[in-house]
């Protein structure tokens, strides 16, 4: 664990739907995102804490959306596409993306929770030609190995399991 510099700008970029699948596969729970952003912040300078959800038409969605915004996120939003056979997508790995290679200029570091081994491209381009100090935090057992030597840091939710709650 590296020290903590306080004055460092933090760029906090959530893949909702990576956490949600994640912990509910793992521990049947739901996702501590109030607790999440706390330790991707660490103290320092927050600059953008964006959460990418999709809007299914699930029943507290909605509700649940609103809670991520009084937690201090901005909520990105994309239709579920329902295709003919039905196949569902609403990937956000391209928004996510380019949102942190034009925030970077702006940040020292850029924290992804996901553990999507495609945010690797992302994360070796981030630190080698934008220069910044990559973290990613996600539960370590559904993360890619990949992504997390790739990460500066890597922060593994499955620590202390105080990042899911129960979901009864």
């Amino acid at each position: 664990m590296v020290k903590i510099n306080k004055e460092q700008r933090v760029g906090v970029f959530v893949d909702v739907q990576n956490m949600y699948y994640s912990a509910r596969a793992l521990y049947d729970a739901r996702v501590n995102f109030k607790e999440i952003l706390k330790e991707a912040v660490r103290g320092r300078k927050l600059v953008r804490p964006i959460a990418y959800a999709v809007r299914a038409g699930e029943k507290d969605e909605a509700y649940f959306h609103k809670a991520l915004i009084e937690i201090g996120f901005e909520v990105r939003l994309k239709d579920l596409v329902v295709y003919y056979g039905g196949n569902k997508k609403a990937d956000w790995d391209i928004g996510i993306a380019m949102d942190c290679i034009e925030l970077a200029p702006k940040l020292d570091t850029v924290v992804i929770v996901s553990g999507d081994g495609d945010f690797i491209p992302l994360v070796e381009h981030l630190k080698r030609a934008m220069g910044c100090r990559v973290e990613v935090m996600a539960f370590g057992r559904s993360a890619n190995t990949k992504l997390k030597e790739a990460a500066d840091e890597f922060t593994d939710l499955d620590v202390g399991r105080r990042f899911v709650f129960s979901r009864k």
